[in-house]
């Protein structure tokens, strides 16, 4: 296929058709093929697709607070994502790379390709403005949007609790199983949860050594949050 039909198809599949034709050559050119290249459309895609992103969940989780909006957010904006959207797209095909960084496999490289997409989207917004950029974002991410649950994103206590403690500069947790109760198929697991930096401790129960170390972490950090929100 020509490079002007292959174009042609980009842009069908991006919703938008350049005016300024300039732009779109711009954001599939890598620094390495020469000077008018598409760091500067992907400093402003980046932006973008964030603030997109984060409108259309805002929009779809309406009861989700703060902390899990941010973590879907970051799911869907990482450098997989993009590399998935940018493959999907057909742009390792389109690419301005030197013939160096080409042979090398350029085309093909994630950071690379996740970089041309927010440079396309960063494109779409300076020859389109916001409303095109948005729909575009949402072409690319709204199916996966409606799909997921943010629930499914949320950290896990125990994780939580190491990301707390961490932050405060203080050593992870250590956890023991305290006892065991109930036959081999149906065990019950007690484990404990010590910060002994803080002199603090909570115990957890569960099917499993795992469930019961979450439980454990779970019921810690509630203790230690609320002391904080006292402090």
């Amino acid at each position: 296929m020509a490079a002007d039909a292959r174009l042609d198809t980009l842009q069908r599949r991006l919703g938008h058709r350049f005016a300024n034709p300039a732009l779109l050559q711009r954001a599939l050119t890598h620094r390495s093929f020469g000077a008018d290249h598409n760091e500067r459309l992907e400093f402003l895609g980046d932006t973008v697709l964030a603030l997109a992103v984060s409108e259309l969940l805002y929009e779809r989780f309406s009861g989700s607070d703060e902390g899990d909006l941010t973590r879907v957010r970051a799911h869907l904006v990482r450098e997989d994502s993009l590399h998935k959207a940018a493959l999907a797209l057909g742009l390792p095909e389109l690419l301005r790379l030197s013939e160096g960084e080409a042979r090398g496999g350029g085309a093909q490289r994630p950071s690379i390709l996740a970089d041309a997409l927010e440079a396309l989207i960063g494109a779409v917004f300076q020859d389109g403005g916001y409303a095109k950029a948005r729909a575009l974002v949402q072409g690319l991410f709204g199916e996966v949007i409606q799909a997921t649950e943010a629930e499914s994103w949320t950290k896990d206590a125990k994780t939580e609790l190491q990301e707390w403690l961490q932050a405060r500069r203080i050593a992870v947790p250590s956890y023991r199983i305290v006892a065991t109760r109930g036959q081999a198929h149906a065990q019950t697991f007690e484990v404990e949860c010590a910060v002994p930096a803080l002199e603090r401790r909570a115990s957890g129960q569960g099917r499993s050594r795992r469930a019961a170390e979450q439980e454990a972490a779970r019921r810690l950090l509630a203790e230690l949050k609320a002391q904080d929100d006292a402090a």
